[in-house]
């Protein structure tokens, strides 16, 4: 090919790549307008007297979760409405509950915590316990409180697999639902996707404010830094591959990182990983960046050592003090950020790499977002979150999310509204 040629497809490429992103700002755009509308012909309604279903994600750790939904609470008292809140807890913070309270992991799968801590703001909350049912006959006309929250929606196994009896169930609370839950808007179960196709239906302002978010990184300010840490590189591949495209870097940490090493050839002792075969051109790929050095455990002693000096009795428990230089210099250097999971062991009190990498991020200029569980957690822990642009309420949504680019509750709400209360373009 001539170098006449070349230059014709280099532009030819140029224009494809701006038609893609033209097409995909539009995509987003037209999303936007449409929560929009829909958010607001839904409170514009007289809603004094009626039932609003809220579905909200109160799972452990709750309280920032709760804190982040407070104001949609409040907004939709002030209204004169009355507020179901519905959310579930799932077995892996009722098992962090069950050891923090000394008590069974099924009575910690009860919302009892939650109530308490509803409590705190909402005084008069009433708290209805045990496996949902449809409310009584005379249930709200002989209570005159405004705000409920029902027990743990996966307490019924119709939750989890989308039964169309237990939607109708939840929606019988309600006359109509408002989804505050981006963070399980991942899955296609019953009080995220049944429940619209029952009630009218909206984005709550949470839920609007993750979409809003998170969708300016399809068109991020670069150079672009993703830090992506945590367990399973099952979870994380489809992001690795839709993130490939766009970041300058990728830096990988915690499990995923020893996997990546570990298929790379090195030696990681006896610390976890994930034996989900990794493909060679992401093994591979020039923008992974990889720790250079490692906190490890080596006979009761913790030292640091590089990657490739690791031994077979070893376990890896965090990154080392070279890594952490790095990912200062390039956080420093990007005008977006985004992170999701843990550099360590922080369950285990290494959190140090992980401390340092949210201390640089809020030193940088970057525009930048992190989300998932652990993490959260542990920026909460270290009061390190006013570092942070925004904060998903999210783990696997986000990544999902980013992935693909929607989610099953977004695509509920929007086939809802598409023909119940948004004009024709």
């Amino acid at each position: 090919m001539t170098a006449r040629n070349k230059a014709k497809q280099g532009i030819f490429q140029q224009k494809n790549i701006r038609a893609i992103q033209n097409s995909l700002d539009l995509l987003y755009d037209k999303l936007f307008i449409e929560i929009e509308y829909s958010f607001s012909t839904m409170i514009q309604r007289n809603l004094n007297g009626k039932r609003v279903l809220l579905r909200v994600d109160f799972n452990y750790p709750f309280e920032h979760r709760i804190a982040a939904t407070i104001p949609t609470i409040r907004s939709l008292l002030a209204r004169g409405t009355r507020v179901v809140l519905i959310s579930h807890l799932d077995r892996e913070g009722a098992t962090l509950l069950a050891a923090q309270h000394h008590i069974s992991t099924r009575k910690a799968l009860h919302l009892d915590f939650v109530a308490k801590a509803l409590r705190k703001n909402f005084k008069n909350m009433v708290y209805v316990p045990g496996r949902i049912r449809r409310p009584p006959h005379n249930f709200f006309s002989k209570n005159k409180k405004r705000l409920f929250l029902l027990d743990n929606v996966r307490l019924d196994r119709g939750e989890e697999r989308n039964d169309p009896r237990y939607a109708r169930t939840l929606a019988s609370w309600g006359n109509c639902y408002i989804n505050e839950a981006f963070s399980v808007s991942h899955r296609k179960h019953a009080s995220i996707v049944g429940v619209p196709r029952l009630l009218p239906s909206t984005f709550g302002i949470v839920m609007k404010r993750e979409i809003q978010q998170l969708s300016r990184l399809f068109r991020p300010q670069h150079p672009f830094v993703v830090v992506v840490g945590g367990k399973k590189y099952s979870t994380k591949e489809p992001l690795l591959h839709a993130l490939l495209k766009n970041a300058e870097m990728i830096f990988l940490g915690g499990i995923l990182a020893n996997t990546f090493l570990q298929q790379r050839g090195f030696s990681i002792g006896r610390s976890e990983t994930d034996n989900h075969k990794i493909p060679r051109r992401i093994l591979w790929h020039k923008k992974i960046l990889l720790p250079e050095d490692v906190l490890i455990t080596r006979r009761e002693k913790k030292i640091f050592v590089a990657r490739n000096t690791v031994r077979a009795g070893d376990f890896i428990c965090d990154i080392g003090p070279r890594t952490k230089a790095v990912l200062h210099r390039v956080t420093h250097d990007a005008h977006t950020v985004l992170w999701n999971g843990t550099l360590g062991v922080c369950e285990n009190g290494f959190c140090d790499g992980t401390k340092a990498l949210a201390t640089a991020i809020g030193a940088s200029r970057a525009y930048s977002v992190v989300g998932g569980g652990d993490t959260v957690a542990a920026l909460l822990t270290f009061k390190l979150e006013k570092n942070f642009d925004f904060i998903s309420t999210s783990g696997g949504a986000m990544l999902e999310f980013l992935a693909k680019g929607t989610l099953p509750g977004i695509e509920a709400l929007q086939k809802k509204y598409n023909t119940q209360y948004l004009k024709p373009f």
